[in-house]
Formats: structure tokens, sequence, C-alpha cells
């Protein structure tokens, strides 16, 4: 048991877009818009532990991660350019642009193929060792979309306190530059390994 949330932190808490982004997002002063966000990145999680907790690996096959890894870099990099081109101007609540929505963080979640690759060890293999089947599947998933809604809500509590010390919207717009560019080269590194690498192998 205590294995399968060892696991579970190690791969949801450590950096990566959907994090990168809740620290964004706290520097940007947005901690309480960040919820829905959050919920979100729950709710995505929470639906591949009940699917693939109860369908197994079968629905998902390799041409599949392909495609949602290459709709997941595309999106990834959708939000880089929203954070990019947003307005760091937040003397006034109604010149915070919402950066990130429940909707970004469901669709960016269970469009990252790390999402998926993390999930199958948990559902596939950890589950079904420690007798993890039925009611007790169910309140497990909660459980861990719990902590993986809390992921993020980590990164932007981190944020906020380095925000807190930012006051000069240059240095504001700035990070969010770095923050951007950071969400791209991700993208590009999801795509090379999840994308690149299946066609090409595939291909010869």
């Amino acid at each position: 048991m205590l294995a399968i949330i060892a696991y579970a932190l190690g791969v949801m808490y450590t950096p990566g877009p959907v994090n990168l982004l809740g620290l964004n997002v706290g520097i940007n002063g947005q901690a309480r818009q960040s919820v829905g966000f959050c919920l979100g990145v729950g709710t995505a999680m929470l639906a591949y532990l009940l699917v693939l907790g109860w369908a197994g690996a079968a629905w998902i096959n390799d041409d599949a991660l392909v495609v949602v890894s290459a709709l997941g870099c595309s999106y990834i990099i959708y939000l880089a350019c929203k954070i990019a081109r947003s307005n760091a101007d937040f003397s006034t609540p109604t010149n915070a642009p919402r950066l990130v929505s429940y909707r970004d963080g469901l669709v960016m979640q269970l469009l990252n193929p790390k999402a998926i690759v993390a999930t199958l060890p948990i559902t596939t293999l950890q589950f079904p060792a420690a007798g993890i089947h039925g009611l007790s599947l169910v309140m497990w998933a909660f459980g861990l979309a719990m902590l993986a809604a809390g992921a993020p809500g980590s990164y932007v509590v981190m944020g906020s306190l380095v925000g807190q010390r930012i006051k000069n919207p240059a240095v504001v717009r700035r990070f969010n530059g770095l923050m951007a560019g950071l969400l791209v080269a991700v993208a590009f590194s999801i795509g090379f390994e999840h994308v690149w690498l299946p066609l090409t192998s595939s291909a010869s």
C-alpha cells in the first residue's frame, strides 16, 4: 500500500508541464483562480485510474498513445502561447488574465502521455498485487486523484510565495516568457519520446 503512495507522489510531484503551469499561475498571483485547474487535473487522473483499473492496459495501445501524445503536445504549446501573451499588470483584479481553467487542467492531463504512462503501473501491477479491486479500487482512485490535484496546487503555493516578492510587471513578463519557453521545450521532449521515436521505429 505504501509503495503505491510513494510511487504516486514521486511521479505526480516532480516537475512536468502541469506543475510548471501551476508554478507560473502562482507567481502571477492567481492562486485562488487556480482551484479549477487543479480539480481538472485531479478529474483527469481519476478517469484514468478508474478506466485503466477496470479495463487494464487493453484500452491503451501504441497507436492510441501516439495520437494522445501529439494532441497533448499541441495543447501544451497552445497554453504556452497563452502565457507568453498574458498581461503582467496585476495592479487591479480586472487586469489579471485567467491563465488556466478547469477545462485546461482536465484536457491537458487527459492528453498528457506521461499521465497515462504513470497510471499504467499503478492500475495494472500495483492494484492487482495489493488485491485492490471493486469498491476499494474506486476509493483508491479518488484518493490518488486528490493527490494528483494537490501536485499543481503545491507548485501554485510555491509560486505565490515567490510572486509576492515580485512587484515589477516587467520581471513577471520575462518570467512568463521563460515559463512559456520551458513548456514548449517540454512539448518537444514529449513529442520526440512519444511521437517521433514510435513512428520512426515502426516505419523501420
